[in-house]
């Protein structure tokens, strides 16, 4: 089955100004908006940031980011390389799924793929990671 053609909620390296922005974004989306992620919290990786999920308050700041329509398998395809998300592979860092996040221009909630850590990275992170206070992955590196 073909997934859907949501947005993408980008929290981490592929956020403007980052690293991966320019790699993988650049040339490839119709709009890029400031927005929020409910109902998850930021933990420190080696370089980039985990979204876990968790019930109750939790907020993580990113960018809604809309590709254009011809290149949107290609992007899918390469966000899923870059996030070491592969379908039932326990070995997975991220698991790709569907949420939704609030645009803050308008405060329109829309439905977006966003990469959170797959569950035994979750566990790990729960266990022993180091939270990231505020759920601004830049904001927290500067």
């Amino acid at each position: 089955m073909r997934p859907a053609r949501l947005p993408f909620f980008v929290y981490g390296t592929l956020r403007p100004g980052e690293p991966n922005h320019d790699l993988f974004l650049h040339g490839r989306t119709e709009a890029e908006e400031p927005g929020r992620l409910t109902g998850a919290v930021l933990y420190d990786g080696p370089g980039y940031p985990y979204a876990v999920e968790q019930i109750g308050d939790g907020v993580v700041y990113g960018e809604l980011v809309t590709a254009r329509a011809e290149v949107y398998g290609e992007l899918l395809a390469a966000l899923d390389r870059l996030e070491e998300y592969r379908p039932g592979d326990p070995r997975s860092l991220y698991e790709r799924v569907a949420r939704e996040v609030m645009r803050d221009a308008d405060g329109a909630v829309v439905r977006a793929w966003v990469y959170v850590a797959a569950p035994a990275v979750a566990v790990r992170l729960r266990a022993r990671g180091t939270l990231i206070e505020g759920g601004d992955w830049p904001a927290a590196r500067r």
